[in-house]
């Protein structure tokens, strides 16, 4: 079995207690002492903190941003050109049959482009950056850098206690911030559907940041645990299993995702993998979307739990990609794909719980509304 690598907080998750799992080649930590359930709740009320340095950090640099941003274009379906400095915007790599390999994010540095990508998928990413873009483009992998998110309600005054510029920085925004000393990259970002930001910091720093930020009342750490029960809550997909290189964007409803410079009318159209296929998606309308499902009853219905239009008989419509219990929503929930005929918000459809079919409500996403700093 092969060895699991460790991120530069590895030491601390021990010391915090956590109970390190394998998770996409790193020890992670799953959760604290704390506990799942009121580590989701403490994001929600006050402020978490999250070691997500197995994430890739990637730098794209070319002679100039818009050579970099015309560059990267080829291979996602996003406006990046237009993106302006010190912003950053949530994409995807696209393959030639209109499925997504990846989802990311990415910032315009000024002269640079700075791109976060999965874990799992970093080492097939770095390769289809570098094959596609280079030499014109260097592919720049940081490996020195850790990358941490604080997220939740507080988490704007947790991080102004460091630095109050911080505060003034709206969502999505990007910008170099200097905490406790320190050079870090910081977005007002995350993936738990509250305030927040994500830190990059050299990872001789890490330790001794985060130290400082969860001496504070307000922050607690959390685990990958309740990291997943938040994001489902929030209606946001994780690569894999909601979304993955057989899943259109329009069947994944992230339509959303693509700018108007990029669609089949506009004036950057195409010219990234699976355009046709995407745009037929996008004037045609699919067979299949994603959605969100409030299941009845206290049960969850997991990953893989299959759905049908009626209690008795017939041939499954769909399933579910993401399931478990939404300490927030106080209920089961999850989110999968299903006919177009039965994705309207409000269809009852049932999935099939131990050979028994339980009713579940098609809901819209996120089943926990959003707070972010707009």
């Amino acid at each position: 079995m092969e060895e699991l690598k460790q991120t530069a907080l590895f030491d601390l998750h021990v010391e915090l207690g956590a109970k390190m799992v394998g998770f996409a080649g790193y020890s992670m930590p799953v959760q604290y002492p704390l506990g799942v359930m009121k580590e989701h709740l403490h994001t929600r009320q006050a402020a978490g903190l999250f070691d997500v340095s197995h994430m890739g950090q990637v730098v794209l640099q070319a002679k100039s941003y818009e050579d970099a941003a015309r560059a990267f274009e080829t291979l996602v379906p996003q406006d990046v050109l237009g993106l302006g400095a010190g912003r950053q915007r949530y994409g995807f790599f696209t393959n030639e049959a209109g499925g997504i390999e990846d989802d990311l994010m990415f910032a315009n540095r000024g002269d640079h482009l700075f791109v976060v990508v999965n874990a799992a998928c970093k080492e097939a990413d770095i390769a289809r950056m570098t094959a596609a873009l280079a030499p014109d483009v260097v592919v720049t992998e940081i490996t020195d850098r850790a990358l941490v998110a604080l997220q939740g309600p507080a988490a704007e005054a947790a991080l102004a206690r460091l630095n109050p510029a911080v505060a003034d920085m709206a969502f999505m925004d990007f910008a170099e911030v200097e905490l406790e000393g320190v050079a870090c990259w910081v977005s007002r970002s995350g993936y738990t559907g509250e305030d927040g930001y994500e830190i990059s910091i050299p990872e001789t720093e890490a330790a001794g940041l985060c130290r400082k930020l969860l001496d504070m009342d307000d922050v607690e750490p959390i685990g990958l645990g309740a990291r997943d029960s938040l994001r489902l809550e929030g209606g946001l997909c994780l690569y894999g299993n909601d979304i993955d290189a057989t899943t259109s964007p329009i069947e994944a409803a992230l339509t959303w995702a693509i700018q108007k410079v990029r669609r089949a009318d506009g004036a950057r159209a195409g010219g990234f993998p699976g355009a046709d296929r995407i745009y037929g998606d996008l004037a045609e309308g699919v067979a299949r979307k994603r959605v969100g499902l409030a299941p009845q009853g206290r049960a969850p219905m997991r990953a893989g739990t299959q759905l049908f239009a009626a209690a008795e008989g017939g041939d499954p419509i769909g399933e579910v990609t993401s399931g478990g219990f939404g300490p927030t929503y106080e209920g089961p929930v999850a989110m999968g794909y299903v006919g177009a005929a039965q994705a309207a918000v409000g269809t009852e459809i049932f999935g099939e719980v131990r050979g028994k079919r339980m009713p579940v409500t098609v809901a819209k996403m996120p089943l926990v509304p959003a707070n972010f700093k707009r």
